[in-house]
């Protein structure tokens, strides 16, 4: 019993390091007394606590609290510049990346055009390790070095192992992610994690609204969903929940690329949108332009009333309807959020889905389910990431070390 207390004791203290840079980041600058209220740890223990983050430059002096009676406290307020987060986002079409700091703010954003199944695999990680060491180099002297990376893909995703079991859009099967990465790059195997990004969508949406209970759709040429449900992340038994892309709308519909026929992604994902709205020499099927240039045509259609872009766009909402409705009266959310490309033309599709919701769910008022646009849109997965990678640090920051020895460590031998 007695060998465990030292064990017990640091990982008491690793929480309450997190507890308090959780406090300051979510509430800002407070006194050591306000950090011992707000946390329930005696003021001596708060003490010892800032002083070991102020070790580690996650905290730093911020001025005098004002008001109020007595001698004015020093405030404790988060360096938000001490880490970054990374986030590497995999789609058909294009890769990206994006660098947060400690506090959530975007320091750098980037996307690269190319097709990703067409490259395969081996060639795909050679561009997402230029990407890391890029994003790393355009930070750099902004913000300290990166807490993590997290690359989100479409697909079921083995989290623990950082390996892509199979994404059928990507064609992409075991493909080690997280290693491949690892001897790219030179960073810690244990800095790199991967997961689903649709999962990822839904971290970072709900991260900005005051709910529990999300369902978050991606729209890509293939679907995913992301559930919150009482606040966490629904995985399922082994980790593969919220392929809803996949659920069976018409067995005799079309192929998918699953190999199954009439999955909702035939009915809903990009491919059945451009199909619907245009001939295939149209500005708007063009893979070499970015997607978000692609919306703006279509929305600038849609916006002069040509009729063949407000019947597609009317398609794909009652068919997403369909599907939103069979999430509703499964999952209850109190809001579905609308992420990827549907993201880009809420005008459109939001009014068919509220109308087959309303239509099809069974509880009275729709289950109080709202369906409404993501406030992130493309940058939903890349942001989940970011915030995913940073995660580490707000749930131990022991991770980043002193910052004598980070100098000794970069120091030339």
């Amino acid at each position: 019993m007695g060998q465990s207390r030292p064990a017990d004791q640091a990982g008491l203290r690793r929480g309450n390091l997190a507890l308090l840079v959780r406090t300051l980041r979510e509430h800002g600058a407070l006194s050591r007394a306000q950090l011992a209220v707000r946390s329930g740890l005696s003021k001596a223990t708060v003490s010892s606590l800032v002083t070991d983050l102020e070790t580690r430059g996650l905290v730093h002096d911020a001025g005098v609290s004002a008001g109020g009676q007595g001698r004015p406290g020093q405030l404790v307020g988060l360096r938000s510049a001490s880490v970054c987060g990374i986030g590497i986002d995999v789609h058909v079409g294009h890769v990206g990346a994006l660098v947060t700091d400690l506090a959530g703010e975007v320091l750098w954003q980037h996307r690269v055009i190319c097709d990703v199944p067409g490259i395969g695999p081996e060639r795909a990680l050679d561009l997402l390790a230029e990407l890391a060491t890029d994003a790393i180099r355009q930070v750099e002297g902004r913000v300290g070095p990166p807490a993590g990376i997290t690359v989100s893909v479409p697909g079921l995703v083995d989290t623990y192992a950082g390996v892509v079991t199979f994404s059928p859009r990507l064609r992409w099967r075991d493909v080690a992610v997280a290693d491949g990465l690892a001897a790219r790059t030179g960073l810690g195997l244990d800095t790199i994690a991967v997961d689903n990004d649709a999962n990822l969508g839904a971290m970072a949406e709900v991260a900005g609204m005051d709910v529990t209970d999300l369902v978050y759709l991606t729209g890509d040429y293939g679907i995913g969903g992301g559930v919150i449900a009482g606040g966490r992340l629904v995985r399922g038994s082994i980790g593969f929940a919220g392929e809803i892309g996949h659920m069976a709308m018409d067995p005799l519909g079309p192929h998918c690329s699953c190999g199954r026929r009439g999955c909702w992604e035939t009915q809903v994902g990009l491919g059945a949108l451009l199909h619907a709205c245009a001939d295939p020499d149209d500005p708007v099927r063009d893979p070499t332009l970015d997607l978000d240039q692609r919306m703006r045509i279509l929305r600038a259609r849609a916006g002069q009333h040509d009729r063949r872009t407000l019947d597609a766009l009317h398609q794909i909402g009652t068919a997403l309807g369909l599907g939103v409705s069979i999430l509703v009266n499964l999952l209850n959310p109190a809001v579905v959020v609308l992420g990827g490309y549907f993201a880009a033309l809420p005008e459109w599709l939001v009014e068919p889905i509220r109308n087959q919701v309303v239509a099809h769910v069974l509880a009275p008022g729709a289950g109080g389910a709202r369906v409404v646009g993501s406030r992130l849109g493309f940058t939903a997965a890349t942001t989940g990431g970011a915030l995913a990678s940073l995660r580490r640090v707000l749930e131990d920051p022991t991770v980043v070390p002193p910052i004598q020895q980070q100098v000794d460590e970069e120091a030339p031998a």
